[in-house]
This record gives C-alpha cells, structure tokens and sequence, in this order.
C-alpha cells in the first residue's frame, strides 16, 4: 500500500509522525511546508514541499490544488492521511475523484468543536478518526483511537 501523509508543519505534522507505528511498514510520501521542522523531522523521507500559507488563503488553495493534482497523479496513492490545516482539503477532493481512500485525524488540542479543515473534509473523507470522546457528537461516524501521543 502506498501512503500519502498531507499536513502542515508544526503540531499538524508532528501528529502525523506520530503515527510512525502505521506508516512506517508502507511505502509513502510526504506533502508539507518547506520549513525547518519538516526538513529535520523527514530528512530521510520523500517530501513534496507545498505551498503556505494555508489559512484562508484562495492563492495558496488554487496552488495547492494544482500541485495535489499532480502529486497524486504521479504517485497513486491508495490512501491519504492527514491532521490538517488546510493543504489537506485539495488532496481529499481530488484523491476523491482519483479513487484513493483517505483518512482525517483531527487534532488533539480539539476537544469539543470541529477545526474547519475538519468540517471541509468531513463529507469527503471514508474515516475520520477523533481523539477525545467528545469529539463523536461533532462528527458522529468518527472513530475515538484516543491520543496519539
């Protein structure tokens, strides 16, 4: 299985590594922002940098899109997982479209109320995974795996 991991750096994608337990057995591909943290944390990884910044931004949105088109076209992902912010949104709908499965893993500082990342690729996304409990009344066919720290 090949995976794509989508996500901003910071907390985005240090949720993301955490899930080294996963990943780390596929084939994959990272798409992130070309910064420090993500230079470090995935040296020995094949990263696509995107574009930033992301929130409400439509240029940074047009742009992502375009280069979510491209990446998943090339790399044919089966699956596409992602914490967020905001680059995952073009990846979802169009590895929609392209037949891959994805998953959304809402952040951990959200314990009662939806990020709009989340709220955008709720209807798209075949598992979305919460890590507080109370988080199944905001999306209610998630999945409670509890902290991924």
């Amino acid at each position: 299985m090949k995976v794509c991991l989508v996500g901003s750096s910071g907390g985005h994608l240090t949720h993301l590594y955490m899930l080294k337990p996963f990943w780390q057995k596929h084939e994959r591909l990272w798409v992130t922002f070309d910064k420090a943290d993500a230079r470090s944390l995935l040296q020995d990884e094949k990263v696509t940098p995107c574009y930033y910044p992301t929130n409400r931004s439509l240029k940074a949105l047009i742009k992502n899109s375009f280069l979510a088109w491209r990446v998943l076209r090339r790399e044919k992902p089966d699956l596409i997982i992602s914490t967020g912010a905001a680059v995952a949104v073009p990846f979802f709908v169009l590895g929609k479209l392209l037949g891959a499965k994805s998953i959304y893993v809402e952040v951990f500082d959200r314990i009662d109320q939806p990020t709009l990342t989340g709220r955008l690729v709720y209807p798209l996304a075949d598992q979305i995974v919460v890590q507080w409990e109370e988080m199944k009344q905001v999306y209610p066919k998630a999945t409670n795996l509890g902290s991924v720290f």
